[in-house]
């Protein structure tokens, strides 16, 4: 029986499909017989992210990172040739239509460099900042939840890289509305914006693969 196309939304339709391969080999996942085509698939039974939402990051020819991209538009830049894979799905997945077969890809990179517009003023959004400080809390050093403005705003403190720390839940309830020397804290590092091109795609991206973090500078691996 020939397969369904997906849906607009790139819902699953039934035309992707997963099974248990020999020990040993990579699992496979049918793609539509289409030339540079592929299939969203739901979650997998190990808790993968569904096909419609896995991200792949795009290096230049020169190994910069440029961006994070949806999988179906990877596998194009690759089928079409435009892109290589540099690392593949830590799961050994792979993608089947119906002449060629090619590798779920973590990490592409073009085969021809691309000039960029460069902005130096990054984006401050949750993700990046959580990056920026480690996930630790700016005044205590644990595990950060949440943001907490340094000058509340309340108080005429403004939302920008300068005034914005990753907070425990714990410090941003007994800190409140009040300024540190209120409380006689002290900030563990004082908050500066980030630099560098890469921290422009974390600001996008709440959660990096492993596998890009060589590519996304020492800071934050």
């Amino acid at each position: 029986m020939p397969d369904r196309q997906p849906s607009p939304e790139g819902a699953p339709t039934g035309a992707a499909r997963r099974f248990t391969p020999p020990s040993g080999r990579p699992r496979d996942i049918s793609a539509p017989r289409a030339g540079c085509g592929v299939v969203a698939d739901k979650a997998t039974s190990t808790g993968a992210p569904a096909w419609g939402r896995r991200r792949v990051l795009l290096l230049n020819a020169t190994f910069e990172p440029l961006t994070a991209l949806p999988l179906r538009r990877a596998i194009v830049l690759i089928v079409c040739g435009k892109a290589e894979v540099v690392h593949g799905d830590a799961a050994g997945l792979v993608l089947h239509s119906a002449t060629s077969s090619v590798v779920v890809p973590s990490v592409i990179k073009l085969r021809r460099f691309v000039r960029v517009p460069y902005r130096a003023r990054v984006p401050m959004t949750r993700a990046a900042l959580m990056h920026r400080d480690r996930y630790r809390c700016g005044y205590c050093g644990g595990r950060a939840e949440t943001i907490d403005h340094v000058v509340p705003r309340s108080r005429g403190g403004q939302h920008c890289w300068e005034n914005c720390v990753a907070c425990c839940s714990r410090c941003n309830h007994r800190k409140a509305d009040r300024l540190i020397v209120e409380l006689g804290w002290r900030l563990r590092v004082v908050p500066r914006p980030p630099r560098g091109r890469h921290w422009r795609l974390l600001a996008a991206e709440p959660e990096a693969d492993p596998l890009w973090l060589p590519y996304l500078g020492e800071q934050v691996a």
